[in-house]
């Protein structure tokens, strides 16, 4: 048990919380409610960054920013939009302090209130269609596709670092189309960056669908999500991207003219993920030893720890070693050299593990003379000798094991955690045990009341995309027998049949029956 850490059996929330801290991720601010974001936090929130930008520029979009403040009159006109965020936002009625009176310290200037209060960006929907209105003017314009990596203020009454702060930072997507289905388009493509993202980055396995109109964004007419499990069984949104109709376009009266010179209301997106991408990450990976970073996203993928007793070895050693680290970083491989002398290599190597370096290498006089190395991957603790010849490969090819593995070890734990209720008694013993469960709905929001009162679940997600579950050789009478017993259900069911050289895959889809033969 690394620093003192509980484990996550004793206490999983406590785990996550002490591992983020004693792991240089973050702290708790003295600002009630905010974090402060450390380099090693700060650094893995760069590679997101760098990562997401890439894959957003490559789908055509360009980034932009646009004011901390927007006007409360803004906030009015979308009606649902103030519904949702009214009880999170602070408000800036003032613009000027002074001393006080009695000389301690400073007090608000009460002869300086704004004619107008100002609401510290919670989203940017309603400032940004306000600018949209003059930049959009023709179909000439469309579409328009615009991201802005920012920080937003939510008001926060309990908070936990990452997953829930009163600021935090994200990117928000903002785009316009001349049609809904361009707008419907965008909305699922963006849905896929984000998948793209979370699978092949962060090694997290997740469920694509959309939200329940009780939990869609608010002013959304559709949201799409991607769900992740973490290790205590529980679900976290991981990203979201929503189709928003007409409603900003005629709130902030955004219209283009069409090629037949009619004048149209455009058409609407947007999608964000957050440094709440950071608490997955932690969750959903990292051991009672500490973190397990996947190498796309570890600040530090290998580290190189010399061994050695005086200054004479310590000179040879440094002399292979910065060899070794030249070639891995000519690979594009982000190495550090740890050579201080004020640390033991065993402190070293406990240090590192905890930090969640994907691969650590030792190497010591008795490797000089074998021209070998020592390597430990983080992810399994397993350790290697390795001859020097080819380290770059070697190493470069180990780093993408574990990326898979870590992915794989992931996506493992979902399908085990992963289960089909058919009836509500099912689904109350199946809920407490934690994980995903798929069960029928009848697509009422009175029902979805109820269960989260009776159970305190929420829908996370309605499946809109066939997830494969398992697969079973069977035979095809036995197909026929199962696929007349699911039509005559009386119930609207979540399961689809396809049948495909002797294999039934069995697959989500909630409220129809499809089957292909």
């Amino acid at each position: 048990m690394a620093k003192d850490l509980p484990t996550r059996a004793e206490n999983y929330s406590q785990w996550y919380q002490d591992l983020v801290i004693k792991a240089d991720l973050a702290e708790n601010s003295d600002v009630k409610g905010c974090m402060v974001i450390k380099p090693y936090g700060y650094s893995i929130w760069e590679k997101m960054q760098a990562a997401l930008d890439k894959m957003f520029k490559e789908t055509g979009h360009s980034n932009a920013y646009f004011p901390l403040f927007i006007p409360k009159s803004f906030f009015s006109k979308e009606a649902s939009h103030v519904d949702g965020f009214a009880k999170e936002c602070a408000v800036v009625t003032h613009y000027r302090l002074k001393a006080s009176p009695d000389g301690k310290g400073v007090i608000v200037d009460e002869t300086a209130k704004l004619e107008e209060e100002l609401i510290v960006r919670p989203t940017s929907e309603t400032i940004i269609w306000n600018s949209y209105r003059t930049w959009i003017q023709s179909y000439r314009d469309l579409p328009l596709l615009i991201n802005q990596w920012a920080n937003v203020v939510r008001w926060e009454m309990r908070t936990r670092l990452f997953l829930r702060t009163t600021e935090f930072l994200w990117q928000e997507g903002h785009t316009a189309h001349a049609t809904q289905e361009e707008a419907i388009e965008e909305a699922r493509k963006m849905l896929d960056v984000y998948t793209e993202f979370a699978q092949n980055f962060m090694a997290l396995p997740v469920l694509r669908g959309t939200k329940t109109a009780n939990e869609r964004f608010a002013g959304a007419l559709e949201t799409y999500c991607i769900e992740a499990l973490m290790q205590d069984g529980k679900a976290l949104q991981a990203g979201t991207s929503h189709f928003l109709g007409q409603n900003f376009a005629k709130a902030f009266d955004v219209k283009y003219a069409t090629k037949e010179g009619k004048q149209e209301y455009v058409w609407a997106t947007s999608w964000g993920v957050s440094t709440r991408l950071m608490g997955a990450l932690v969750m959903a990976h990292s051991d009672d030893d500490g973190l397990v970073l996947p190498p796309k996203l570890a600040p530090i993928q290998v580290v190189i720890i010399p061994i050695y007793k005086n200054e004479e070895q310590l000179a040879l050693v440094s002399e292979t070693a910065l060899k070794i680290k030249a070639a891995l970083e000519l690979k594009g491989i982000s190495v550090k050299y740890d050579n201080r002398d004020t640390q033991k290599p065993g402190w070293k190597f406990a240090e590192y593990e905890f930090k969640g370096v994907p691969v650590r290498i030792a190497i010591g006089p008795r490797d000089l003379e074998n021209q070998t190395v020592e390597v430990a991957r983080r992810d399994t603790k397993e350790k290697s000798i390795y001859q020097i010849t080819d380290i770059d490969l070697k190493i470069q090819h180990l780093l993408d094991q574990i990326q898979d593995n870590i992915y794989k070890k992931a996506l493992d734990f979902q399908s085990e955690n992963t289960f089909v209720a058919d009836n509500y008694e099912e689904f109350k013993e199946l809920i407490e045990k934690g994980g995903f469960v798929s069960a029928h709905w009848d697509g009422t929001t009175q029902t979805e009341l109820k269960i989260k009162d009776e159970t305190k679940a929420t829908i996370q997600i309605m499946m809109t995309e066939f997830i494969i579950l398992q697969k079973i050789m069977i035979s095809r009478q036995i197909i026929r027998e199962v696929a007349e017993q699911i039509l005559f259900q009386k119930t609207p069911n979540i399961v689809l049949l396809t049948i495909q050289t002797e294999i039934i895959m069995v697959m989500i889809m909630m409220i129809t029956v499809t089957l292909l033969t």
